[in-house]
């Protein structure tokens, strides 16, 4: 499979693209846990249906140290034993925050308070923007149909 367009190679994709790795940095040091945040990113571009993303962030999980058998199961967290409840909890806010077109009312009260149980002020700032990031990430290489499996972890750092 080819691009169907070198986003990337245009100058506004990198300037737009400059833009938002600073934004994503904004939330690294919340204290969210690295783990929590791959697990977040997976699923959102599980979702997504963005190949690059997926790739990239089961990737850098297992270069971090999580366990490959473990991530397999993201897509199927509800069913799956080796998650935390912060976790899933953040999990659950990744898939309506990225699902927001399939609810009436976005994401649920009862979502938010089960994150809320988990996670400060902070570390719930760092999520929202984590989980608007991945999805203008995987908005970008999906319309712009980037290929996946070639990823090296850290290669875009």
């Amino acid at each position: 499979m080819e691009a169907r367009f070198n986003y990337y190679g245009t100058t506004i994709g990198q300037k737009f693209t400059k833009y938002i790795v600073s934004a994503g940095r904004v939330a690294e040091g919340a204290g969210v846990p690295y783990a929590t945040v791959q697990l977040v990113l997976l699923r959102a571009s599980q979702i997504n249906g963005c190949g690059v993303c997926t790739d990239m962030h089961f990737k850098d999980a297992v270069h971090a140290g999580d366990q490959p058998e473990r991530l397999n199961l993201v897509a199927a967290w509800r069913e799956a034993t080796v998650f935390t409840d912060a976790e899933r909890a953040a999990l659950e806010l990744a898939e309506e925050g990225t699902r927001i077109a399939d609810a009436a009312g976005g994401v649920s009260d009862e979502v938010w308070a089960r994150a809320a149980e988990h996670y400060d002020d902070e570390q719930l700032a760092a999520l929202i923007s984590t989980i608007a990031v991945i999805n203008v990430y995987n908005r970008l290489n999906v319309i712009a149909r980037v290929p996946a499996g070639d990823y090296k972890p850290g290669q875009w750092a």
